[in-house]
């Protein structure tokens, strides 16, 4: 076992298929910050995990996520709308010992705001990466969201969490990680 504390750290990506990323308005902006967000964590030794929804009907995760992932990484099929409801990822939680789940991908008003009061009576600890979440109406983000800070949920930028992780410019991983940053900073022409 490691004394890295990242290791009891868990970045769940939920249900990023092409199918439901259609309807969701800057799929591709959300898409971007959710690899940046994957390969940041890729970096910082945090454990890796995804689910599709109905990946029979629906079809897998995107091919960008996909091209991501690290070797191995498990992907949890499920129906129900909590991805507590996948069979194995309670299993996943309990054999890396994670006790905090960073929470990326879509819906907000539905399956991530299921996932993340699962996890909460669970006892585990929850961080909404604000900008790797997405919904097909804006306005359901907001109270979903209130909700969830008011159940002692966390709710922050994907960079925010991840330089709060590095904890200091002196980190071996801080070069590495301003190097993601930079790759996945979108530039807004004025």
């Amino acid at each position: 076992m490691t004394d890295d504390p990242n290791t009891h750290l868990g970045l769940l990506i939920v249900d990023l298929q092409d199918s439901l990323l259609n309807v969701i308005p800057s799929s591709k902006a959300l898409l971007n910050r959710c690899v940046f967000a994957l390969e940041a964590a890729k970096l910082l030794s945090c454990h890796i995990a995804i689910t599709e929804q109905s990946p029979k009907k629906l079809g897998p995760t995107h091919a960008t996520i996909q091209s991501s992932l690290p070797e191995y990484t498990p992907v949890f099929e499920k129906t129900g709308f909590s991805a507590f409801d996948a069979e194995g990822l309670g299993r996943w939680i309990e054999t890396n010992q994670i006790d905090h789940l960073l929470i990326a991908g879509i819906e907000s008003p539905i399956c991530i705001y299921k996932t993340a009061l699962h996890a909460l009576s669970d006892g585990l600890g929850v961080t909404l990466l604000a900008d790797c979440i997405g919904e097909r109406r804006i306005e359901d983000r907001q109270p979903v969201f209130q909700q969830l800070l008011n159940m002692e949920a966390h709710i922050l930028p994907s960079e925010t969490i991840f330089y709060s992780l590095l904890g200091d410019a002196q980190n071996p991983a801080f070069k590495a990680f301003t190097a993601l940053v930079k790759k996945h900073t979108t530039k807004v022409s004025v």
